[in-house]
């Protein structure tokens, strides 16, 4: 009985390490196709564009600048009943303007296409 349980459990363990492995590999690429997006993406930088879950949206850039130094910017959008927010590099959240809103809703339809596209060839 014990061996049968300690062998389901690692059957288990193994099974949800697998997912877990995928799961963040294809976000890893869905996040590289959003970020191509927005037009070319410039030598020594790494854009990503991508759907966390069900109601967070993540843009995120890097580089390193004319010093050497590294740059991040990540903007965070959390999608509310009552509209958007957005937290960039770890500020508070405020609500986003219309303008954005359609910005942010143009990208995620651009993104949606892309991903269905060339990842999952729908």
């Amino acid at each position: 009985m014990l061996l049968t349980k300690l062998i389901t459990g690692m059957k288990t363990k193994q099974h949800t390490d697998i997912q877990s492995a995928l799961r963040n590999k294809l976000i890893r690429r869905e996040a590289e196709l959003g970020g191509q997006l927005f037009g070319t993406i410039p030598k020594g930088h790494r854009r990503e564009f991508f759907c966390l879950d069900s109601h967070t949206w993540i843009w995120h850039e890097d580089w390193i600048d004319q010093y050497g130094a590294m740059q991040t910017t990540t903007t965070r959008y959390e999608m509310r009943a009552n509209g958007v927010l957005k937290s960039q590099n770890g500020s508070g959240y405020k609500t986003i303007t219309s303008s954005e809103a359609k910005n942010l809703r143009r990208a995620i339809e651009l993104y949606k296409e892309q991903v269905l596209n060339f990842l999952y060839e729908n």
